[in-house]
């Protein structure tokens, strides 16, 4: 198995799309670790996981159609593998295991017999003091973004999964690139103000564009510079209620095609008027969750940035 990954754009080879199937059905409330899933249980209408396999698959099918190589985890009774993107990442020709939650560690090993296949020196495990997960981390032309909470309340927030020494290991090992923290607002209550990956606030798209909520940000001259690395003219904004609906973790296939979720009308428009192709999957019941497109794919192989 080849690892390449230079972007979030280029032609997509292959990747690791998330599994439902017995995902442990409705979790006790004392043990969900994000608030939208926490909103689904209190008001009675947490996905069921025929549904959210019916949506997977229709994914992969999508995918598959575009010559996509397609791996799934292997199933781990009762546990929820739905979100393959954090488990861990591809950076150049590296895979890195991401530092992820503790309930949430038994995932990587669904995916062991992708990782057996590699070179020992194309694995990177971070030091247990450096927390990250592969939402947190966005590719765009030389620089790695690093969505980050850095506060001293970091241990408060369940929602806070990288912090600066993920940022810095990162940053020692890739020293050809130039790593960019941007800080997120956290909330473990509220979901339209918890951001709980980068990739719930920002998503580059094609050369030049991005999705942005702006309110994702805690530090202005870091969102700032963010919006001067696009444009102002090349970004599409989104308000809360769009952020909660998930509109920034749409995926791209290639640089002018992207999979959308049809209830997001106004950024399909916008994405026509770009010039994007958009191809349109109802993902409202794996949005539940707190995670879109982006969210269950793990991309393994795009064909290389400068090609």
């Amino acid at each position: 198995m080849e690892l390449n990954i230079f972007d979030e754009t280029s032609v997509l080879e292959s990747v690791v799309v998330g599994i439902a199937k017995s995902n442990g059905g409705v979790p006790n409330i004392k043990d969900v670790y994000d608030p939208k899933s926490r909103s689904h249980i209190l008001s009675g209408t947490y996905p069921k996981e025929v549904d959210m396999i019916n949506e997977l698959n229709s994914f992969v099918k999508l995918l598959t159609s575009y010559g996509v190589k397609v791996y799934r985890p292997k199933v781990i009774q009762n546990y929820n593998q739905i979100y393959s993107r954090d488990i861990g990442f591809v950076i150049e020709n590296k895979f890195l295991i991401s530092n992820i939650l503790p309930i949430r560690s038994q995932e990587i090993k669904a995916i062991q017999y992708l990782l057996s296949s590699l070179p020992s020196n194309s694995i990177i495990n971070f030091p247990d003091e450096a927390h990250i997960e592969g939402g947190d981390v966005i590719l765009h032309k030389n620089k790695i973004y690093v969505g980050a909470y850095i506060k001293d309340d970091y241990s408060e927030f369940i929602t806070a999964r990288t912090n600066i020494k993920g940022l810095e290991f990162l940053r020692n090992n890739f020293p050809n690139k130039e790593v960019v923290l941007l800080e997120l607002n956290k909330s473990n209550f509220n979901p339209k103000k918890n951001i709980l990956h980068l990739d719930c606030c920002f998503q580059p798209l094609g050369e030049s564009y991005a999705i942005i909520h702006k309110e994702g940000f805690s530090n202005q001259n870091q969102l700032q510079m963010l919006i001067d690395d696009f444009g102002f003219e090349n970004c599409f904004f989104v308000d809360a209620n769009e952020m909660f609906d998930m509109m920034t973790n749409i995926f791209s296939i290639n640089k002018s095609t992207v999979v959308s979720d049809p209830y997001f009308s106004r950024l399909n428009y916008w994405l026509v008027s770009k010039g994007f192709s958009v191809e349109e999957l109802s993902f409202r019941e794996v949005s539940k969750q707190e995670g879109l497109f982006r969210c269950v794919t793990l991309p393994l192989k795009r064909k290389k940035w400068m090609d």
